[in-house]
């Protein structure tokens, strides 16, 4: 039996806890869409899976759960102003959010961050709704490495840049 908690406190505990930060994006009949977002994790390997989860109030949810095709672009320390633009700061169309980077296809034909630390293009295998979320299990279909001279975590309310060891 689980009593109710605080979604302030559990607000301040997650702000507490170091992300990834990711941008994943879709390719429907709208065109291009894509989000920031930092709810990534593996699943398996065995099939390559990871599962992203989406809040379903977000403007973008419907292109990502009808699409089936999600790309999960880790970002760089170098792409930390690419982060609030799609996480809608701006209010920027998609065209002009796109305009931001250079983006290539993969298998799914949904954008792929070029120069991100790594894209793994997926198709949707399973979805699960939770709370105010849908968590998206995702097989990859294909994997693009990019420079891995930095990575991006998201702590305390603000960028942090993770060095890679060297030697």
């Amino acid at each position: 039996m689980s009593a109710a908690v605080d979604t302030s406190l559990f607000r301040e505990a997650m702000a507490r806890m170091g992300a990834a930060v990711n941008i994943i994006t879709t390719r429907g009949p709208q065109g291009d869409v894509g989000m920031t977002v930092s709810a990534v994790c593996s699943v398996t390997d065995s099939p390559a899976t990871l599962l992203v989860c989406i809040n379903r109030t977000s403007r973008q949810y419907e292109a990502f759960k009808t699409a089936g095709i999600i790309c999960v672009n880790v970002l760089a320390h170098e792409h930390e102003a690419l982060s609030p633009i799609f996480a809608g700061k701006g209010d920027l169309g998609m065209e002009e959010r796109f305009s931001h980077g250079s983006w290539i296809r993969l298998a799914t034909g949904a954008p792929a961050l070029e120069t991100a630390t790594a894209s793994l293009d997926c198709k949707v295998v399973q979805q699960t709704e939770v709370g105010t979320h849908t968590v998206f299990f995702c097989e990859v279909q294909a994997i693009h490495l990019g420079p891995t001279g930095s990575g991006l975590v998201y702590h305390g309310r603000a960028y942090h840049q993770i060095l890679a060891k060297l030697g």
